[in-house]
């Protein structure tokens, strides 16, 4: 197999695979020579993540028929195992083979200090390109993950060369090379200095300050980034006529690949990031809307985010938290995507929560460590292991971590970058106080001004500025929740023949107000379903704030404090204090410095939902003790 096109010879003979799908199988296991390949992943790649329930079946076949036309001798060289297919392969018989073989001399060559001998190893192994990887393979996931990974290792392999080659004083002869490789990519920061360095030290230093100068622009109007601070450190030690890396002095730390990278720093080797390709991953998800009312909190989260934690006491961690629909995810996103130049080493995210319950920190650490360029049979099954390697990989860069919707302060801990310039944003209903030197953000309703900001910027400001009555009550009726707002401001656009008093008199005359705020996947109940669902670890004493929570539905309470709560629930006073606490702590309810609990009209809603679709025993009878 070509790191191209897929061609085969067999037994002196080229040979054309004219299957598309068995082009698909062939070209899995050759990308996985001497590996057992699952049924399931060869699936996964033959129908693009959508294999039919006769897949195992079909790929059988398929397999059957590559044997056959690839010969005795070939074809033997792929053996069934339980769980799979695995084709054995010498490191000479294909180009990835040798490519591999190629890097791993090279890196022996550099532990010895023979930069010349690794620059011509890695100079053969670059030779072995012929086009796109995987070009002509019908499978857009295969291509996706596995041709992804194979470009960024090319990449990877050429950067080390070049500076193998820096190294070695060959500036000069490597500049046209380098002009081709940034003209290719231009974003590729690494590439962009390189060609830098190499133009100073060949004596043309305002080539070099030009190229910086035509990469912030192409940053700022692609990314909206600025360079990143080491190539802005090259470009000021290059306006001093100070080299930026003095000769034998330059970094190789991709060289290798399978083993352990190599990094040579001077004459003596260092290792550096164990079985990883050094990539920037960039999995922040879209910006869809602007957080509304939150200047406070955005001012606050961009100035962590942007302060060197070296310089002031912060820690590398913060918690924003509130309830369901109140723009937690919105604000963290945002605020992201603003400070995403200074994060140059990438932004990696993932969703805690979900309709199928918490996500395991153990399958979020296989997703980031492939994130971070480990390769997929690097990445340690045990959990310890893998957060081990990713802290050490993340222990030299600035990187920029989001997990949204966290259940647990024992879900995130592993998942904490391991060095001072990365940092963690956690969004979550739970404060996660056990969660050591995090800060907290909460995020509450809106208030009335920010709230009618957001209702216009959904349903246009002219038709709030002319109907502000029916604004305020829409937004009021919203009890100040951005989710229902937005919700509430979408129903309305889709009803151009309605004015604003309309849209107020449904949310105040509708018997079920939650039935009317939901649009598509969207719903206010969701989230304080949510809520609810949370209460079954909260359980205190006797007293079950669940059931609590309906009877304060039932009974239409708007207000209470924990002297009231006692006679509603039949505790003591310090048990329906904790009641209260935990039904504040899922927001349930609000809670003030003065003692006392409101349930808003979506929250009170809500509780009498629960009431009539779940009546507890012993309800009625506190009732008519109540009245």
């Amino acid at each position: 197999m070509m790191l191209g096109p897929l061609s085969v010879r067999s037994d002196g003979i080229e040979l054309e695979i004219p299957a598309p799908r068995q082009r698909v199988v062939l070209a899995t296991l050759l990308l996985k020579a001497n590996q057992v390949v699952s049924v399931d992943r060869i699936s996964a790649f033959v129908w693009d993540d959508c294999p039919p329930p006769s897949a195992a079946a079909t790929v059988r076949t398929y397999v059957m028929r590559l044997r056959r036309l690839l010969g005795k001798r070939a074809g033997g060289a792929i053996e069934t195992r339980a769980s799979g297919y695995l084709m054995k392969l010498d490191e000479h018989q294909s180009d990835l083979g040798s490519f591999t073989a190629h890097r791993e001399r090279a890196a022996r060559h550099v532990e010895a200090g023979a930069f010349d001998r690794a620059s011509a190893e890695l100079s053969a192994a670059l030779g072995l390109w012929r086009d796109e990887p995987l070009l002509d393979i019908p499978s857009h996931t295969l291509r996706e993950v596995e041709g992804q990974y194979l470009k960024e290792l090319r990449l990877q392999t050429l950067e080390s060369r070049l500076d193998l080659d820096l190294a070695l004083g060959r500036h000069a002869e490597i500049i046209p090379e380098l002009w081709r490789a940034v003209r290719e990519q231009p974003l590729r920061e690494a590439l962009v200095g390189r060609l830098m360095l190499a133009l100073f030290r060949a004596g043309r230093q305002s080539e070099a300050l030009a190229v910086f100068q035509r990469a912030r622009t192409l940053l700022i109007d692609q990314l909206g980034a600025e360079p990143c601070s080491e190539l802005r450190e090259m470009q000021r030690r290059i306006l001093a006529a100070d080299d930026p890396l003095p000769p034998g002095a330059c970094v190789v730390d991709t060289v290798g690949g399978t083993p352990p990278p190599v990094t040579v720093r001077g004459a003596g080797p260092a290792p550096e990031d164990q079985h990883a390709v050094r990539v920037h991953p960039a999995q922040l998800p879209a910006q869809m809307v602007e957080p509304a009312g939150r200047d406070i909190e955005l001012g606050f989260l961009n100035g962590w985010l942007t302060t060197d934690r070296a310089s002031s006491d912060l820690s590398g961690v913060v918690v924003v938290t509130g309830g369901g629909g109140t723009g937690k995810s919105t604000l963290a996103v945002h605020a992201a995507h603003a400070v995403r130049g200074h994060f140059e080493d990438g932004q990696l995210y993932a969703r805690l929560g979900g309709c199928d319950g918490p996500s395991e920190p153990g399958r979020v650490l296989g997703r980031f460590l492939a994130g971070l360029g480990v390769p997929p049979e690097r990445i340690p099954v045990d959990e310890e292991q893998a957060v081990l390697l990713y802290r050490s990989l993340t222990a030299d860069r600035r990187i920029l971590v989001l997990l949204d919707d966290a259940v647990s302060a024992a879900q995130i801990r592993p998942l904490i970058p391991g060095g001072g310039g990365s940092r963690l944003i956690v969004t979550s209903r739970e404060r996660l106080g056990d969660l050591d030197g995090a800060r907290t953000i909460t995020l509450a309703p809106l208030a009335q001004r920010p709230a009618l900001e957001l209702l216009g910027s959904i349903v246009g400001h002219p038709r709030v500025e002319a109907e502000p009555r029916a604004a305020r009550e829409v937004v009021e009726h919203c009890a100040g929740l951005p989710l229902a707002i937005r919700i509430a401001g979408a129903r309305y656009l889709g009803r151009p023949h309605w004015d604003l008093a309309r849209l107020a008199r449904l949310l105040v005359e509708s018997p079920q107000v939650l039935d009317e705020l939901r649009i598509g996947d969207l719903a206010v109940r969701t989230s304080l379903a949510a809520g609810y669902r949370g209460l079954s670890d909260r359980v205190t004493g006797g007293t079950d704030p669940a059931a609590a929570f309906r009877l304060l539905g039932e009974v239409g309470v708007n207000e209470t404090d924990r002297v009231r709560a006692a006679g509603l629930f039949g505790c003591s006073v310090a048990e329906a204090e904790k009641v209260l606490e935990a039904l504040a702590d899922v927001h349930l309810l609000h809670a003030d410095r003065a003692g006392c609990f409101h349930l808003d009209r979506l929250q009170r809603s809500y509780a009498k939902e629960r009431a009539a679709a779940e009546p507890s025993p012993g309800i009625r009878a506190l009732l008519s003790g109540a009245q």
